[in-house]
């Protein structure tokens, strides 16, 4: 069973930057493609960012590229998502996901089979 547990959530200003992990158990990383999610009170989850199997390609929302990077550390099993020049309207819960690559689009909920419980990110203008 694959397991991811987020954190590095708290409570910021605008402008600050927050780091948040992703550490992941039950399978080793190199199996999956894995990105972040977000979901702010009252919306859809949105995609935010992927990072490839081989590390080879990034993809980022419109709204964080720019100020967002994602990248993994596989002696470690875990995927980090650095975030810069955060706004208030970053605050959300972020999720981490894992799935199989090649099977659906990166950006698509459904492309992933493994998610985290979340953690929050809250932005104070």
């Amino acid at each position: 069973q694959v397991q991811l547990v987020e954190s590095g959530g708290g409570l910021v200003q605008a402008g600050d930057s927050l780091r948040l992990s992703c550490s992941v158990s039950g399978r080793t990383l190199s199996s999956y493609i894995m990105g972040w999610f977000r979901q702010a009170p009252g919306k859809e989850r949105e995609f935010v960012s992927t990072i490839t199997r081989n590390d080879k390609n990034t993809y980022y929302s419109d709204s964080v590229k720019g100020r967002f990077t994602i990248s993994r550390d596989s002696a470690k099993n875990t995927v980090y998502l650095q975030m810069n020049s955060l706004k208030p309207e970053d605050t959300a819960v972020y999720y981490c996901a894992a799935g199989p690559p090649g099977r659906f689009s990166y950006r698509d909920r459904i492309a992933y089979d493994y998610w985290g419980q979340g953690t929050q990110v809250t932005v104070s203008s």
